[in-house]
């Protein structure tokens, strides 16, 4: 049975509502792929100062703790920021951040660019705040998200159902934004989820095995798209990129994906 249409809700509504319910660690099977391949990037990687764009509840600022001697997060949300635990966090637009040109040399920013319109504006800011040879370690969801119809959905802590707005972004529109801002990949993944259709996926909710996940988990052809078997599909993409330095070539790293 096919569910009801929603109305996907601007994202700054949409977290708002979504606060209370809204856990500060990896939920469902999309964002623990995501973590998965952040943290092994992270891994490689040492900072004096990060930046982490789109904190939401702080699920990445333990992480950054342990890369970087000085952690800042940044939201829009203030209900989403009163989620935080610990750590330093300031509410600001992530299109217009309050901070000096070379400010840090790691920016890490979790599934938030779905939120973002303008993709080349938000990426430039990005660079400008990044010192040379800094890092950015990104994740968006995955183009096929449009071409399934998929939407990104959550419920409050008194039951209601809601859609957030998602703004999509080509794989060649992350590069195109990436270069134009000064940034060289190093690398790119797509990692895949096993993701139910949509009847299936109602089935494991009401089992309770899905309960936790409806979070942000795709709706095969909620929106029109096709609807297949169970399969395995790429859900988000995780970009590594670093600042250019002029006069500096990017030490060659192969294909990025």
């Amino acid at each position: 049975m096919m569910r009801t249409a929603l109305t996907p809700l601007p994202p700054r509504l949409a977290y708002e509502l979504w606060a209370d319910t809204y856990a500060a660690e990896a939920h469902n099977p999309l964002m623990a792929a995501e973590e998965a391949i952040v943290v092994r990037i992270l891994a490689h990687l040492s900072a004096k100062r990060a930046l982490d764009v789109g904190t939401g509840s702080g699920r990445y600022l333990p992480i950054l703790q342990t890369r970087a001697g000085s952690v800042v997060g940044l939201d829009l949300s203030m209900a989403m920021l009163r989620r935080v635990a610990h750590g330093r966090c300031i509410r600001a637009d992530a299109c217009c951040l309050p901070f000096r040109r070379a400010t840090f040399d790691l920016v890490n920013a979790s599934l938030m660019v779905g939120d973002i319109r303008d993709l080349p504006g938000w990426m430039t800011e990005m660079a400008r705040v990044m010192t040379p040879a800094g890092h950015l370690v990104y994740s968006d969801f995955h183009p096929s998200w449009l071409d399934y119809g998929w939407e990104r959905t959550f419920r409050t802590a008194d039951g209601g159902f809601h859609a957030v707005q998602l703004a999509p972004h080509t794989i060649e529109a992350h590069l195109a934004a990436l270069s134009a801002a000064g940034l060289s990949v190093l690398a790119i993944r797509e990692p895949r989820v096993k993701v139910p259709r949509v009847g299936r996926l109602a089935r494991f909710a009401r089992a309770g095995a899905w309960a936790r996940s409806q979070t942000r988990l795709p709706r095969w052809g909620a929106s029109g798209g096709p609807v297949p078997r169970d399969r395995l599909a790429p859900v988000v993409a995780v970009f590594h990129a670093v600042k250019r330095v002029p006069g500096v070539s990017t030490p060659e790293q192969g294909s990025p994906r």
